[in-house]
């Protein structure tokens, strides 16, 4: 009880003591990541593989233009740990500048995650002013440096209170995660993925230059994954790219007619509706519905 009133004295003491302008960019950072981390916490698909809005189907699909790619695909393999750990900093991170919980620390690591999304996700938007993610890093980092620049702001300490103190905010930021993931709502892309079927699909390659028995690969538009297109006798179908064991890219081998995940062997056979014939995963990669419309193969 006694942490909880030095937290809201120090929390109260420290808007006092800051700029109309600072108070601005607190309170707008502060608020808009624990909004991040609720809005992953309720995401009911966010940790479960196979959903639209699966962390790993969104790692697999930043790696493949992301200049840190090589990093993304390390984390694929372990997408719900990566998940849960944003999930926990963005509550954390947001808690604490609220508060006045090691300001300076958590606006560096507002920084470093801000500036983290930007490359992996928005850093081939163009032009550069509509990528978001830049503009929080910015913004983390002007903020950063004001605090540095006024002594009056309270710095991290490993002494009691401050233990206790980063203790309370861990704590709140546990707490919200649970609570995000005991009242789901429906998402954005999860609506949008449901839609699909009724809107008009998107061209994804000719038909004249799919010859029979050759493959393609895309990226889905509605889901952002990586997908694979095959072209047989019977038709055209097309099956995801991402690994059902833990969200590996796999890659189509033309000598054994599998789909093959390089992360840990598993392989499916793209003509028994992708089923796993050997490896780890135990469940079908997901499909992805194609048709042909006149003269091209698009997205059903």
């Amino acid at each position: 009880m006694n942490s909880l009133r030095s937290i809201s004295r120090g929390a109260l003491s420290s808007w006092r003591s800051q700029s109309n302008a600072l108070r601005i960019m607190r309170l707008f950072l502060g608020l808009t990541w624990i909004y991040a981390g609720w809005h992953k916490a309720s995401d009911p698909g966010f940790l479960t593989q196979g959903s639209p809005t699966y962390i790993g189907t969104q790692l697999a699909a930043f790696a493949q233009n992301s200049p840190i790619g090589f990093l993304l695909d390390y984390t694929i393999e372990r997408a719900a740990l990566v998940g849960a750990f944003v999930m926990f900093a963005e509550f954390a991170i947001g808690f604490a500048t609220l508060l006045s919980v090691a300001p300076n620390s958590a606006a560096f690591g507002g920084f470093a995650m801000a500036t983290g999304l930007w490359l992996s996700s928005s850093f081939n938007t163009t032009p550069y002013f509509l990528a978001g993610d830049s503009a929080y890093a910015i913004l983390w980092l002007a903020y950063l440096l004001l605090l540095i620049g006024n002594r009056r702001m309270p710095s991290f300490n490993i002494e009691r209170r401050g233990a206790i103190r980063t203790g309370v905010v861990a704590s709140l930021a546990v707490l919200a995660s649970f609570a995000g993931r005991a009242f789901p709502v429906a998402t954005a892309a999860s609506n949008s993925a449901k839609s699909t079927a009724k809107a008009t699909g998107k061209q994804i390659i000719k038909l004249a230059d799919m010859k029979v028995g050759k493959t393609y690969n895309f990226i889905h538009s509605s889901q952002g994954v990586p997908a694979i297109l095959f072209r047989t006798k019977a038709g055209v179908f097309a099956y995801s790219a991402i690994c059902t064991h833990q969200g590996c890219t796999v890659s189509y081998n033309a000598s054994s007619k599998r789909l093959q995940c390089p992360c840990h062997a598993a392989e499916f056979d793209p003509l028994k509706s992708a089923s796993p014939v050997s490896g780890p995963a135990e469940t079908p990669l997901a499909r992805v519905k194609v048709a042909v419309k006149g003269a091209w193969i698009v997205e059903a």
